[in-house]
């Protein structure tokens, strides 16, 4: 499995990494404004490179709604 590096140096999820784990996500309902997705992609980014919550870069939105 490969994952892809994003403009950042950063990794992310792939197309075909998401959709094989997409069905075991939960489902989204009301007023959500962050995808299971970015979700995801937000824990790649603290795994790799150890930062806080509070640390997170502003293209993944405020920490304290992630």
């Amino acid at each position: 499995m490969q994952v892809k590096i994003c403009y950042n140096g950063n990794m992310e999820i792939t197309d075909e990494q998401y959709e094989r784990i997409r069905k075991l996500l939960p489902t989204q309902h009301g007023n959500v404004k962050i995808d299971n997705r970015t979700v995801i992609n937000v824990l790649l980014y603290i795994c790799e490179n150890g930062c806080k919550w509070r640390r997170l870069p502003n293209e993944f939105g405020n920490w304290h709604v992630i």
